[in-house]
């Protein structure tokens, strides 16, 4: 049994109601597609649903979810704070409880909206609809602090939606820095990577800097605010600024590609300057060697993080590389290819970089440094199988020494 009409009334024949709740009406309300379906059902205990749906299968121990399809019911809830974090809760069901109940104790108001299946009747006894019209983050109640996950989420939805935190739900988050430390770092990147998915990731690092947690689990990043740039190249204002236009111009730029590759572009853009964030401040605006400095701060914030290795080797490449992509134009042949060639070796790759050199390049159009299609005929030019057979040589030293002197000097006589 899939259809979701046939479970409604299934449960209504035996004195229950089923609502569609959470982001599945959010984005109904919004016009946005969601294939994912979360329901509420109220007026059943664990035991009478199981029993009236033996093919659910379960999931979950501390509270048990039931799927149907590819639905999901869950049976109406409270819950209460015992102690400090995210799985800190006394959960209380009961077949009394009321979907305006299960309701309250949802994050923000434009996920704590339900739509009763048989009628279609919208339930919205906290007003998210209107702050759907009006973009806006506002938390359901006062028991929005009792989570500290929240701020995150509420950060990633500001993103997603590119909506204003409401102040008092601000001042929530903020009392809730202490609690940051508690959350298992896996949940951080989960809506870290949610948010950098975004068309504006910018925003979730701006509302928690605005909340003053930025600091907690993205220290490198807070360390960019205040960090001095020549004004003539920098009209943006400081490191912090010039990171988020970055982030957000290559997040336009990649809007129409897998996941994945959104990701490690989009985490390249976030960390490419982390280093200036690490310059001594008497050397302001001048940021010498920041590339190397960057390096070791993507490592740590990887770790500390529990990144994904892929993303941490990109964010390397983009530290290491993209002042050299900079000035492509200006380098020697040799260097030229060298550069082409280490590059053309990373998981970033030559069109990578490529897109976060062009977003990076705040008063130029960056033509005069268009090395990624170049560097791709370069590449192509020979290969070590050519090498070895046109010139009998095998030691892979020897093999690299010769591919690179062939690519230079077909480099320096393409045009």
């Amino acid at each position: 049994m899939n259809d979701i009409y046939e479970i409604a009334n299934k449960i209504k024949s035996h004195g229950g109601n089923v609502y569609l709740v959470g982001g599945a009406i959010r984005d109904k309300l919004l016009g946005i597609a969601n294939n994912d379906e979360d329901y509420c059902v109220i007026g059943l205990s664990f035991d009478e649903f199981r029993e009236l749906f033996p093919e659910a299968y379960v999931r979950g121990k501390d509270f048990p979810v039931f799927s149907i399809g590819n639905k999901e019911f869950a049976i109406a809830r409270k819950e209460r704070k015992i102690g400090i974090g995210h799985n800190s809760f006394d959960v209380e069901t009961d077949k009394k409880i009321t979907i305006e109940e299960d309701l309250e104790r949802r994050d923000i108001t434009i996920n704590a909206i339900a739509k009763e299946v048989l009628t279609d009747k919208i339930i919205d006894p906290f007003g998210g609809r209107e702050d759907l019209k009006n973009n806006i983050i506002r938390a359901v109640s006062s028991h929005f602090a009792e989570d500290p996950l929240r701020v995150y989420r509420a950060s990633r939805f500001a993103s997603q939606f590119d909506f204003n935190v409401e102040d008092n739900t601000m001042k929530m988050m903020t009392l809730l820095k202490d609690e940051l430390s508690s959350l298992a770092v896996e949940r951080v990147y989960n809506e870290l990577s949610k948010a950098l998915l975004t068309d504006k990731p910018s925003r979730f690092f701006d509302v928690l800097r605005d909340a003053n947690v930025l600091d907690i689990h993205f220290k490198e990043i807070y360390d960019l605010i205040g960090a001095e740039q020549p004004i003539k190249y920098h009209p943006e204002g400081d490191s912090y600024n010039h990171t988020m236009i970055v982030l957000d111009k290559v997040a336009d730029k990649t809007k129409f590609l897998d996941d994945e590759r959104k990701l490690e572009l989009r985490f390249s853009a976030l960390v490419h300057d982390l280093g200036k964030g690490a310059t001594p401040k008497e050397e302001y605006p001048h940021h010498i060697k920041h590339e190397e400095r960057g390096v070791e701060l993507v490592k740590n914030m990887g770790k500390k993080l529990k990144l994904p290795t892929r993303l941490i080797k990109c964010g390397v490449t983009s530290c290491l590389e993209h002042m050299r992509g900079g000035i492509f134009d200006k380098m020697t042949f040799s260097k030229k290819v060298s550069f082409i060639e280490r590059v053309n070796n990373t998981i970033l790759g030559l069109d990578g970089l490529q897109i976060i050199v062009d977003a990076d390049n705040m008063l130029g159009n960056g033509d005069e440094n268009q090395f990624a299609d170049l560097g791709h005929e370069v590449i192509n030019c020979t290969n070590g199988d050519k090498i070895m057979r046109q010139y009998c040589i095998t030691e892979g030293k020897k093999v690299a020494n010769k591919m690179h002197e062939i690519r230079v000097w077909y480099l320096k006589n393409i045009n």
